[in-house]
């Protein structure tokens, strides 16, 4: 299985048939949006196509955060933008109708005179929220919503999530022995600190591109202090996400890569005394005594991280599951067997996806 064409953010069969016309182009618009995945946040991935006489004459997806979006990218790629004023424009999410840091898309659809408009979902920003719609409506633009609309929800549903729940998407991963357990008996380890693999090299280039897919990623202290982890990107090229690092008495030390200053980390404490802080780190004051995971959501809620990898440990993942703050779960299930240890955690959903990796199984398990 190739890792390119393993796509755990694609719902959609791949032999969909019997599709209308609109159907076939929002289609192609979440296949051109799948390119600014893990850079337009904390934007959402949108994608736009323009259709003249049933051809594609322009496409766009949203730039890397501060950039143009989809529409904007679209309509500059039409080279004959005569065109446009006989054309559809496809988007898989409502054109915004607000100053931000670009125009509103609105505008420029209005302005360049495109008669017809596609919308897959009503934006539910509260700064959006069908105002694009409706100064479309207003401008004379036929305007229809709601095409592909479930493939559109599965596409910008990190998205949606942060809107709707005031949380991250929550993906929950892990990688278990084929008799279930994800850690060893410490006697089994070294004296280095380093990660105990269980699955082969082709699953862990790909956990590394979900990295580079989201813009952050949990662990606990005892994680850290077992592993030693780097949390980065080693095997996909990317942005690393923002490292969020459970640490309730400080006790991760200095020569722990997580605190190596390379990539943004934040520190979630009970510790106040803030000499104790290392320089370079955000550190969070939380009250562990009440709703741990709740603040953790929280306070990613304000600093705009819109997804999040929960990559362990046991303790960690299972206080998630139980305050039942989770979307999906990425689970590896390897070929060999531990007979003792750390039990992987146990988890009720439906199960999405399930794919043979080399000598490993992946599962994924969405909380629906």
């Amino acid at each position: 299985m190739s890792i390119n064409n393993l796509d755990t953010n694609n719902s959609m069969p791949l032999h969909l048939v019997s599709l209308s016309t609109d159907e076939k182009y929002m289609l192609r618009c979440i296949q051109v949006a799948k390119n600014g995945l893990g850079t337009t946040a904390p934007n959402p991935m949108v994608g736009a196509v323009i259709v003249h006489k049933d051809r594609i004459i322009g496409e766009g997806f949203t730039s890397a955060y501060g950039g143009s979006h989809a529409e904007v990218n679209a309509i500059n790629s039409v080279s004959d933008i005569s065109l446009l004023k006989s054309s559809t424009i496809y988007v898989t999410l409502e054109p915004c109708s607000h100053y931000g840091k670009t125009p509103p898309c609105a505008d420029l659809i209005v302005k360049m005179g495109i008669p017809n408009v596609v919308i897959g979902l009503k934006d539910p920003h509260k700064k959006v929220a069908g105002n694009g719609i409706k100064k479309l409506e207003s401008a004379g633009c036929n305007v229809k919503v709601g095409i592909l609309k479930n493939e559109c929800k599965e596409h910008h549903k990190r998205f949606l999530t942060f809107f709707t729940k005031k949380r991250p998407y929550i993906i929950l991963k892990w990688a278990e022995t084929a008799d279930g357990f994800i850690a060893p008996e410490p006697l089994k380890r070294g004296e280095e600190k380093k990660p105990f693999w269980i699955t082969n090299t082709r699953s862990r280039q790909l956990v590394h591109k979900w990295r580079s897919d989201e813009p952050g990623i949990l662990v606990g202290t005892n994680t850290v202090l077992a592993d030693n982890p780097q949390l980065n990107l080693r095997d996909w090229a990317g942005k690393p996400p923002t490292r969020v690092i459970i640490d309730r008495s400080l006790k991760i030390s200095d020569n722990f890569h997580v605190l190596d200053g390379k990539q943004k980390t934040i520190i979630c404490t009970e510790i106040k005394d803030s000499s104790l802080y290392k320089k370079g780190v955000d550190y969070k004051v939380l009250d562990f005594k009440s709703k741990l995971p709740q603040q953790i959501c929280d306070m990613l809620y304000t600093e705009q991280i819109q997804s999040i990898i929960i990559e362990g440990g046991s303790q960690t993942l299972k206080s998630f599951i139980e305050s039942n703050l989770w979307d999906e779960a990425r689970i590896f299930k390897g070929a060999t067997s531990f007979y003792s240890g750390l039990k992987a955690p146990k988890i009720e959903g439906r199960i999405k996806k399930q794919v043979q990796i080399l000598t490993d199984q992946l599962t994924i398990v969405r909380n629906d």
